[in-house]
């Protein structure tokens, strides 16, 4: 192989790791475009917003966050508590239950198992939509619609093992955890219960803090369940008193709904970067990877 071929394959390498790097950066910006429009929205003034400026704000305008944080007789804060409350909630309801049906269906043999596990994964092919009529209606007859404690309605589901992909994801995490270990603690005496507390529950960790990431992403964005069951000012959540920014005559305060909405996000970049590393480790090892 002559020097000047060499030359030329290493040009080409060179040219190919261009366009690649240059087809990422297109689409990078592509995929930050909205994000970074928000963030600069959320710093401009109501002039520049309707006159639409650009990307980045000509007169920054910080009083967007504080304005938008006082907007209302309730403070913006309690949205945040009343977020988080609901989120940990549902965090802990899908964590306990649907750890519970999963070892149910994975470790114990009982009749018509497999006939119930095709009904529960059959459940996903409906609509969470779908559901919430007949579930209002449920409540609603119960007296728990509307009572003491309003979000009773979003978390109670999640206590009885409803997320059938999080059973379906901790069902194929377990089947991949060898059958020998069961037997050997059958052999030591274990129980059903023992062997689910010491020898499932310790390796479902990183099952458990997958199951826990996205049902708290998915709770906090949650708008259209929460504004169906809450109905009072300082019951809302972020995603519900968002909407309060827009007045009945239309009118709009953007500058400040952008602020919030940027402040909304930090909650959940957070709990991702915080847990991003068991995700991927619970995602690869849950038989649920492309």
């Amino acid at each position: 192989m002559t020097a000047a071929s060499v030359a030329t394959g290493h040009r080409r390498g060179i040219g190919r790791q261009a366009v690649r790097l240059v087809i990422l950066l297109a689409i990078l910006a592509v995929v930050l475009y909205p994000l970074i429009w928000m963030l600069g929205t959320s710093v401009k003034s109501p002039q520049e917003i309707v006159n639409n400026t650009g990307l980045l704000p000509d007169a920054f305008t910080p009083s967007n966050y504080t304005d938008g944080w006082r907007n209302f007789d309730v403070g913006f804060g309690r949205f945040f508590v009343n977020s988080a409350l609901v989120s940990l909630l549902v965090v802990v309801g899908n964590a306990l239950s649907c750890l519970l049906a999963a070892y149910a269906f994975a470790r114990l043999r009982f009749r018509l198992r497999r006939f119930w596990f095709a009904i529960m994964i059959g459940t996903l092919l409906l609509p969470g939509h779908v559901l919430i009529v007949p579930q209002y209606i449920l409540f609603r007859t119960l007296g728990v619609v509307g009572g003491d404690w309003p979000y009773l309605p979003l978390v109670l589901p999640h206590f009885l093992a409803t997320e059938a992909f999080f059973v379906f994801l901790m069902v194929q995490f377990m089947r991949g955890i060898p059958a020998e270990l069961d037997e050997a603690a059958k052999i030591d005496g274990a129980s059903a219960y023992g062997i689910f507390r010491y020898v499932i529950l310790p390796l479902s960790r990183p099952a458990l803090v997958t199951t826990a990431i996205f049902s708290f992403i998915w709770t906090w964005n949650d708008f259209f369940r929460q504004l169906v069951y809450l109905s009072q000012l300082p019951d809302y959540t972020v995603p519900v008193a968002l909407t309060l920014f827009i007045d009945s005559t239309s009118q709009s305060a953007v500058g400040p709904m952008f602020a919030m909405s940027v402040l909304s996000l930090l909650p959940v970049f957070l709990f991702f970067v915080a847990f991003q590393r068991m995700l991927v480790e619970g995602i690869n090892t849950s038989g649920l990877k492309g």
